[in-house]
């Protein structure tokens, strides 16, 4: 079939000798590969999805989500929440160490304590150190009688806010909150990225970028499960194939253990029309879906006086509210994304959070309205438009033309720029781009994630908001759903902001995407969830 006519054999040869290793040795090895490359094993910098898998394996924090996206306990046995919502105390478990690593004079790994964790999250706002993910204290306490992070013994820390913010236990569970030990930053210096030294149910073993990493089975892991010490597989091997047609093959062969998501290359040889595993891989495959926190959608930069070249058209909202209506979501995902996902025609909050409401339909596939849009925004037919240049990716390059097709048919002229995913993501970052195809992965379980992206305060380059929306009414109430610790009260408002963005339209919502983890039958323990944060420490291969 043309799915496997690929000119990969001599290089997969080396990458992949090793396959029956495991069972030769008896060791159980989870197989994956991730194209997408990892560029450190350093948690201050686990910006994306590639990295934050790889170091969920290496390393804890305070809290962890579980599969309903729950914060709850992980080196925190328990905690309590100030009535202010301003003062966080943690209680620290006492049998957390750190992995066994040269950085420590006896080369065993120490116990954890409080000011391991003063210490992480000191480092992650160090501006030396230029962490993405410090953004994640922006909210901490400026008052200097006040320290934001202090460890009142060796087992209790407290974080102080300087203004309450709901969703920070959230925040807390992301990779870049991860303990580590002084220790190992002063011992491996830069060299740290590539000798990770953490607590989590896996060890560095060996990393051959670009190639190979290989993480081991950590011994003295403290949680456990049933009464079983976790994790119960003996290692985690990660290959780096960037051709995703080539893992597909691997996977086919029982050469890797899962793949997650869907190629457009491969998508009809493993998903039927309408979603389905396809009947010939039922007994060797089986596949877990569920709703993704990921909105895929198309921004506008609505700002015509920054330094793009935008033209005027795209700011009139009728114009925007016009695309919106143009073209067939569910046809879209029918045809293009053989039934996975769902289409978009609510807010940019994705299925799968409290805030999102299925029954409020903001834009629907309706040409005629499309039209009269035009028309009353001056341009019948059409006439008078510029040509809109529409920048993505090549993954995207099937839908940009689908929506090309359609938005044609009013009169809409529009060309699609294709450029490296790193060009488009500077771009964008840089508020260069006047039409773009965009997605948004949920940081943490909470809707603010979203509508943080089209607050005042977050204009790119500083801040997500890179369609530079502005909205006063939008700002005010984004502002007290911060200040609010009454979630029922917060959700209100969350729905209000959602109503206000929508109908100014700086995004036109394709879809809100799905989880699809395709797993060979001899796994147990995956699962999903919502973030699709790729969890090991239960894994077993029988």
């Amino acid at each position: 079939m043309k799915y496997y006519n690929f000119l990969f054999l001599v290089s997969f040869a080396l990458l992949f000798s090793c396959k029956n290793h495991d069972r030769q040795s008896g060791k159980t090895v989870f197989r994956y590969n991730e194209a997408a490359n990892i560029t450190t094993l350093d948690p201050a910098f686990a910006r994306d999805q590639a990295i934050i898998w790889a170091t969920n394996q290496l390393f804890n924090g305070l809290v962890q989500l579980n599969d309903r996206l729950e914060a709850g306990p992980c080196i925190a046995s328990s905690w309590e929440i100030s009535p202010s919502g301003l003062e966080y105390v943690f209680h620290l478990r006492h049998d957390v160490f750190f992995h066994d690593s040269p950085a420590f004079k006896n080369r065993k790994g120490r116990r954890v304590v409080a000011p391991d964790f003063v210490y992480s999250f000191q480092r992650i706002i160090d501006p030396s150190v230029a962490s993405p993910g410090a953004w994640i204290f922006n909210n901490i306490s400026k008052d200097q009688e006040k320290m934001p992070f202090e460890s009142l013994d060796d087992s209790t820390l407290v974080v102080r806010l300087d203004k309450p913010f709901p969703p920070f236990l959230g925040l807390l569970s992301m990779q870049y909150c991860s303990v580590i030990p002084y220790e190992a930053v002063d011992y491996f210096g830069a060299a740290f990225r590539s000798n990770p030294v953490g607590t989590g149910p896996f060890k560095f073993k060996m990393w051959e970028e670009g190639v190979k990493l290989i993480l081991v089975k950590n011994q003295g892991y403290f949680e456990y499960q049933d009464g079983d010490r976790l994790p119960f597989l003996d290692a985690v091997a990660i290959t780096f194939v960037a051709d995703k047609q080539s893992a597909f093959l691997e996977f086919v062969k029982g050469k890797l253990d899962f793949i997650s998501g869907i190629d457009p290359t491969y998508k009809d040889e493993l998903l039927t029309r309408e979603g389905k595993l396809q009947p010939k891989y039922a007994s060797r495959i089986v596949l877990y879906t569920q709703p993704y926190l990921n909105t895929e959608y198309l921004g506008f930069m609505v700002d015509t006086t920054g330094q793009t070249k935008n033209p005027s058209a795209l700011a009139d909202r009728r114009v925007r509210q016009a695309i919106n209506q143009a073209f067939d979501r569910k046809k879209m995902i029918r045809y293009l994304r053989n039934n996975i996902g769902t289409p978009g025609n609510q807010g940019i909050t994705p299925k799968g959070l409290p805030s999102f409401d299925s029954s409020h339909i903001f834009y629907d596939f309706n040409p005629e309205k499309a039209i009269q849009l035009l028309a009353s925004a001056g341009y019948p037919g059409g006439r008078g438009l510029p040509e809109f240049t529409l920048t993505s990716t090549s993954d995207y390059l099937d839908i940009c033309k689908y929506i090309q097709h359609q938005v044609a048919t009013i009169g809409i002229s529009l060309k699609i720029d294709v450029s490296p995913p790193a060009s488009v993501k500077e771009m964008k970052a840089q508020g260069k781009l006047s039409f773009f195809r965009a997605s948004w992965i949920a940081d943490y379980p909470d809707a603010e994630n979203y509508l943080s992206m089209f607050y005042y305060k977050n204009f790119c380059p500083r801040g997500p908001n890179y369609t530079h929306f502005s909205n006063r009414d939008f700002d005010r109430l984004f502002e007290k759903s911060m200040s609010t610790v009454n979630d029922s009260l917060r959700l209100e408002y969350y729905q209000q902001m959602e109503k206000i963005m929508m109908e100014e339209a700086p995004v036109v919502i394709l879809y809100y995407d799905q989880v699809l983890r395709f797993v060979q039958k001899n796994i147990r323990g995956l699962g999903t969830n919502p973030m699709n944060l790729l969890t090991l420490k239960k894994v077993r291969k029988l």
